[in-house]
């Protein structure tokens, strides 16, 4: 018998896309209005260097592990205890600088100056533009007092935490948050699925999880023997990971629990 409903936060009840592809739109807009470049073209160059720049660092192993992605270090602070996230802190200002300045080069402006300027609007802009998916708080509402509701995310937990302050409705539906780099290891390592088991005390067979990546929520989960719900909103192939459940949008949990 289920008795309580895992969920995953980003993009599955946090539309993170969204906020990023907003977040990258107001930025590029603003290197539009000095320079009149071609906002696509930036953005994909800003993405492209993010993603060069993150995945050179020594603690990239770490960001993995954990389940941190390069544009989730476009706004971090990474407030958190420990060494790995330390050095996060410390590379963080950089990286940032040097993904907006290269992508400035790419489209022929050298202004290193703006390019810092563009690194903290994106930061801001990020924190202006959350959204959650229309179904979210309509099937929390279903589900609450009728079962349990825990919450698994990968991430920094400073982060993690202020994508919840900057969408304060989602918290109280859920008697358990539990943040990977609080844990120690991140989804898919099927032990973060077991102390959220024990948080909510109750066994494998007792809980199913829901999220929308298959290679963390839904791998993990099938490791940690819980049954697993993907949230396939935009019809992607499954590939070789196969989840117990499939649906596109969370209303069609509810048939799932009847």
């Amino acid at each position: 018998m289920i008795k309580a409903i895992l969920f995953d936060l980003d993009d599955t009840l946090l539309w993170d896309e969204k906020s990023v592809k907003t977040a990258f739109e107001k930025t590029s807009n603003v290197a539009h209005a000095k320079y009149e470049i071609d906002q696509e073209v930036f953005e994909q160059k800003v993405r492209e260097n993010a993603c060069r720049l993150y995945a050179s660092y020594d603690v990239y192993p770490f960001t993995q592990m954990i389940g941190i992605n390069p544009f989730e270090g476009l706004w971090a602070e990474f407030l958190d205890e420990g060494e790995e996230f330390r050095k996060l802190k410390e590379i963080a200002p950089t990286y940032r600088e040097e993904a907006w300045t290269l992508g400035l080069q790419d489209v022929g402006i050298d202004n290193p100056e703006f390019g810092r300027e563009l690194a903290d609007y994106f930061r801001e802009a990020r924190k202006a533009s959350p959204f959650l998916y229309e179904d979210s708080l309509t099937i929390l509402d279903q589900l609450k007092g009728d079962y349990k509701l825990g919450l698994i995310t990968n991430g920094s937990p400073s982060l993690q935490n202020l994508k919840l302050e900057i969408t304060q409705e989602l918290v109280p539906y859920f008697s358990e948050i539990i943040i990977s780099g609080d844990f120690g290891r991140g989804k898919p390592d099927p032990t973060i699925f077991e102390h959220a088991l024990k948080a909510l005390s109750l066994d494998k067979n007792e809980a199913i999880m829901v999220g929308d990546n298959l290679h963390t929520d839904i791998l993990g989960a099938n490791r940690a023997g819980i049954p697993s719900v993907w949230l396939n909103r935009h019809n992607r192939e499954k590939g070789e990971i196969k989840p117990m459940y499939e649906i596109s949008n969370l209303s069609e949990l509810m048939r799932i629990l009847i």
